[in-house]
């Protein structure tokens, strides 16, 4: 369970349900569904890329899943969630890059990753995702 702070009217369950979103989009490799979870104008950094908006986000999923990603799922668990407002939060999470097979995620791609969410309307999006090797 992961730390939490901020007001306790705030939707934490949905904030703290967008990382797996975005493990499921993985798991079926849908670039488009992938995409979905970013708000239109959302960034997407990870070492040597850097996509901002939806479309971006898109176009550089479906190339890497036909690639470097093809057959493989992707984990992510909270151990931080911190709420700006009643409808923004800033989640930390434990994950990373899973080969066909594995079961854990190896060292060389174990990653800590920072998660910008905010509410738009009833549900919540990803605003900006970061990931950085813990080795």
């Amino acid at each position: 369970m992961p730390n939490t702070s901020g007001s306790a009217s705030t939707d934490q369950a949905g904030a703290a349900a967008v990382p797996q979103r975005i493990v499921a989009a993985w798991a079926s490799h849908d670039a488009r569904k992938f995409a979905e979870v970013f708000t239109e104008k959302g960034t997407m950094i990870l070492p040597g890329v850097f996509k901002k908006g939806r479309e971006a986000v898109a176009e550089f999923m479906t190339e890497a899943f036909a690639g470097p990603y093809k057959g493989t799922r992707v984990t992510g668990e909270p151990i931080s969630v911190e709420f700006l407002s009643p409808d923004s939060a800033v989640l930390v999470t434990a994950g990373g890059v899973l080969l066909p097979g594995e079961e854990e995620v190896s060292a060389e791609r174990s990653v800590r990753a920072t998660w910008v969410v905010v509410r738009e309307g009833t549900g919540w999006r990803l605003a900006a995702y970061q990931n950085t090797p813990v080795g």
